[in-house]
């Protein structure tokens, strides 16, 4: 097994990369907090969890792990369902344990069933989701916590509305300086980055995020009415001395393991946690410059591990997160340091700076996150697809459409039932040839057979005329299925009765095939 230390050597390309991570969680592990009616420092505690623990246990090279949004709505209905934050607690600690077993059985393989074409309309819906719901913190409408990516919110209010209440509210010109500002450095940046020199190491999103607190302090000074006040910042938990800093930890009450609704929530945390991880860290794998493959069964096993970890010591439970690891390879990380080090960061700023950190504007935040999701979602994706022909575009539309008018699990689930449908369909196609020429005849598969191919099968074998020479050749399949044998073997059983002589040709035959031979019936192999 290789080892689960990182390699040191690539610390050039880590260090930045972790600090630009560390500045996308900070407000998502709030942002999730806070929507999952949680303390705030729950949502801090597990992107700690997830940096460090995770990260070092994890052998995804960029993903990363944290708090998630897709599970807001069942952790908020946990905790209401229950006497005590700490009794829920105790359900992240099992479903740790639980995830844990998952990887044992080998769980982690369903993620290799799922199309690419639903993993990149997975990318391209974030990337879309991170735009929409982000402009209102460019404007300086802040009502929505960050982290929030479902469609709908319980108060009916939805991503375009929101939208659109933000623009006809009361805007904050400053947030939108700084925003406009911000996004306008970040994509030059991105063209303009020295290749070469010390320059090349400086992250665009932290010169963001020193643009955004010192233009604030500069508004402040010479348009006070411009300067951004306490709710358009970043809000940190903050303690008064250093020794203060334990007591915002939380330990949970083990009284509940007995209880119904404890293991009821556990169930349904592993269930929905490791399904999001899988999915995550599949689209890492895709979007890695290096096309890196991760271990599916370690990651749950890892995963498991963080969750019992950020159980046992207040945290919300953690799973791979598209977002951050999304950050992550667009800072041009290449191990899984800069997942543990941004942990690290996030771990040391809130114990030694936690009033510096609430001093970052929200929306210098957001233009980082909305450079971030148009990489996911940029035209030439979409025009990719659709130059890949039908079984994949549509495919990936509608998954796009299903995750950003739902939330991320219904949508994959919707674009996996749309892309199984064109599974089939392929599937359907002719897949088995037939010809005669007089006596002689051809019954030939022209691809593996599964149980849809039984009716085409069974037709062709049909037209086989009396006392005809048949040959059937599967030499192009590598595998048949069992009613699709029983088909030919019951074919080749009746053929005595009808004078014809049957040659099967093909490894595949000398291994599957269970020949029936009966008098005046001649059956061999080509």
């Amino acid at each position: 097994m290789p080892t689960l230390i990182p390699k040191l050597t690539t610390w050039r390309a880590d260090l930045p990369a972790s600090i630009v991570v560390a500045l996308v969680a900070l407000p998502l592990c709030l942002g999730v907090a806070l929507a999952s009616g949680a303390p705030l420092f729950a949502g801090i505690i597990s992107g700690i969890v997830g940096g460090i623990a995770v990260g070092l246990f994890s052998k995804s090279p960029l993903s990363v792990s944290g708090p998630a949004a897709g599970l807001t709505v069942i952790v908020l209905t946990a905790i209401e369902s229950m006497p005590s934050y700490q009794m829920f607690l105790m359900a992240v600690v099992l479903a740790g344990v639980l995830q844990i077993c998952f990887s044992l059985t080998r769980a982690g393989i369903l993620s290799e069933f799922v199309p690419s074409s639903v993993i990149t309309g997975m990318l391209a819906a974030i990337g879309l989701i991170l735009i929409l719901k982000q402009i209102p913190h460019a404007v300086g409408f802040d009502r929505e916590a960050e982290g929030i990516f479902e469609f709908s919110t319980a108060n009916g209010i939805n991503t375009f509305s929101r939208i659109l209440e933000s623009l006809s509210a009361a805007v904050t010109p400053g947030a939108i300086l700084i925003a406009s500002v911000s996004l306008a450095f970040l994509f030059w940046w991105d063209g303009a980055k020295p290749k070469n020199g010390p320059l090349r190491f400086v992250p665009g999103p932290l010169v963001v995020v020193l643009i955004g607190i010192f233009g604030n302090t500069l508004l402040g000074a010479v348009k006070p009415e411009w300067h951004l006040k306490a709710t358009h910042l970043v809000q940190v938990p903050v303690t008064q001395t250093l020794s203060q800093f334990p007591s915002l930890f939380t330990f949970p009450d083990f009284s509940g393991i007995t209880m119904g609704v404890v293991w009821t929530s556990a169930v349904t945390l592993a269930i929905v946690a490791s399904l999001e991880s899988l999915l995550s860290v599949k689209a890492v794998d895709e979007i890695d410059p290096r096309r890196r493959t991760t271990d599916k069964n370690w990651e749950l096993m890892a995963q498991g591990g963080g969750n019992i970890l950020s159980g046992l010591i207040g945290g919300l439970p953690v799973t791979s997160v598209i977002v951050r690891s999304s950050a992550n390879v667009d800072a041009k990380a290449e191990s899984k340091l800069s997942t543990m080090l941004h942990g690290f960061w996030l771990l040391v700023s809130v114990a030694l700076i936690p009033a510096v950190l609430n001093l970052i504007p929200l929306s210098a935040l957001a233009a980082v996150l909305i450079a971030t999701g148009y990489k996911l979602t940029k035209p030439k994706l979409f025009t990719e697809r659709y130059k890949q022909g039908w079984t994949q575009f549509i495919p990936f539309v509608v998954t796009v459409g299903a995750i950003l008018f739902t939330d991320l699990l219904e949508g994959i689930v919707i674009g996996l039932a749309v892309g199984f449908v064109f599974v089939v369909a392929r599937n359907f196609r002719t897949a088995i040839t037939f010809a005669c020429d007089d006596e002689d005849c051809l019954v030939r598969a022209r691809r593996n057979l599964y149980f849809i191919h039984k009716y085409e099968l069974q037709k062709s074998l049909d037209r086989v005329p009396d006392n005809a020479n048949l040959l059937i050749d599967l030499s192009s399949t590598s595998y048949v299925d069992l009613d699709n044998i029983d088909i030919i073997n019951a074919f080749i059983k009746g053929a005595k009765y009808r004078g014809i002589t049957v040659v099967i040709r093909g490894d595949l035959a000398l291994r599957t095939v269970k020949l029936i031979n009966a008098p005046q019936t001649e059956v061999r192999f080509a």
